[in-house]
């Protein structure tokens, strides 16, 4: 027992409690849990039941750092709640584990701040390589982890310096599969729905939205955008109710939405205010998260291969990691639009 201001407290028992209770040395003790064909199995049994009665806990994170690396994958996420990034992690977490390690997953909830801190504490327990899905892909701060030595990845971004590997989507030929998808259904006014404007997708998928829509010959103005605070079903209603304001000539009758959250908030505002989809608003989404295909309407969306790029941002960054020949590389998947009753009816 130690103690403390409120008293004792239990201890956790050392490896020097295991020796003095087994009546061995510390080296010993050390051999039992490091090597430990190099103990009889007399002393072995000793020892083990030293640490069995004592509850005796190995410190592996202590081993580690010792050791100089973890058998620790790690993946900073932008947002927990949204599917598209926990699907990612799924594929990250499978080629971790095909490499017998374990993953380590943080949230920054689009936060700079919560990002530079997650990164900091993952330098400090020495993990094998750091995946991000960062607030800004060219943050200084990424730069500095992997000068000190840490491989690090970029998901779902891309860097123009091309100084890390990164794997990403093609957002602007996403956004223009949508938007040509609801111009060849008969559409002359549409709205795009983004999320906050400093995020590079919803800025790709804008663009690619513009070029479909410019390459049909339609007036400019005819293509409302509209921003949200963040990707979210909540936002996606607040833009329904924010398109349902617009001028009767203004109102667009299909919307591309910059991912299936949005989408299926928009879905929800239509279906509680009457509006019949898709005969009077036909809706596309973007990452085709497994919702979309379930939802009330099926929801047209922009697939992105998920786990894919999980996984394959993972077997880069363990590259990283074990090849001293490795070269960066800049994957690019290309987008699908897989069209359902939202828009076709």
């Amino acid at each position: 027992m130690v103690s403390s201001r409120g008293g004792l407290v239990p201890r956790s028992a050392s490896v020097k409690d295991v020796a003095a209770a087994a009546g061995v040395s510390l080296g010993t003790v050390s051999n039992v849990l490091n090597r430990p064909d190099r103990v009889s199995p007399e002393t072995r049994e000793r020892v083990l039941k030293a640490m069995a009665d004592l509850g005796f806990v190995r410190n592996e994170s202590a081993r580690q750092l010792r050791a100089g690396t973890s058998r620790t994958l790690a993946y900073v996420m932008l947002d927990a709640s949204n599917p598209f990034f926990t699907d990612v992690a799924s594929g990250i977490d499978a080629a971790a584990e095909t490499a017998d390690l374990s993953l380590v997953l943080c949230n920054s909830r689009n936060s700079a701040t919560r990002e530079l801190s997650h990164l900091a504490l993952l330098e400090q327990q020495r993990v094998q390589g750091i995946l991000v899905t960062p607030v800004d892909p060219d943050s200084p701060a990424l730069d500095e982890v992997a000068r000190r030595g840490t491989p690090v990845v970029v998901v779902d971004r891309t860097r123009a310096d091309q100084s890390f590997c990164s794997v990403a989507v093609d957002d602007v030929l996403g956004g223009r599969l949508a938007v040509e998808h609801l111009i060849d259904r008969g559409h002359t006014r549409v709205a795009y729905v983004g999320g906050p404007a400093h995020l590079g997708q919803v800025r790709d998928r804008h663009e690619g939205a513009r070029e479909a829509w410019a390459a049909a010959g339609r007036p400019a103005d005819a293509l409302v955008a509209i921003e949200t605070s963040e990707l979210s079903v909540a936002e996606g209603r607040e833009a329904g109710a924010r398109l349902a304001g617009l001028p009767a000539r203004r109102r667009p009758t299909a919307v591309f939405c910059a991912n299936d959250l949005l989408a299926l908030g928009l879905l929800q505002h239509a279906i509680s205010s009457g509006v019949r989809v898709p005969g009077e608003l036909a809706i596309v989404g973007y990452d085709d998260i497994d919702f979309a295909a379930a939802a009330a309407v099926p929801l047209t969306s922009v697939r992105q291969p998920r786990q894919l790029l999980g996984r394959t941002a993972a077997e880069l960054v363990l590259d990283e990691a074990g090849n001293p020949d490795h070269t960066h590389r800049q994957v690019l998947f290309t987008p699908e639009l897989v069209a359902r009753a939202s828009t076709l009816g």
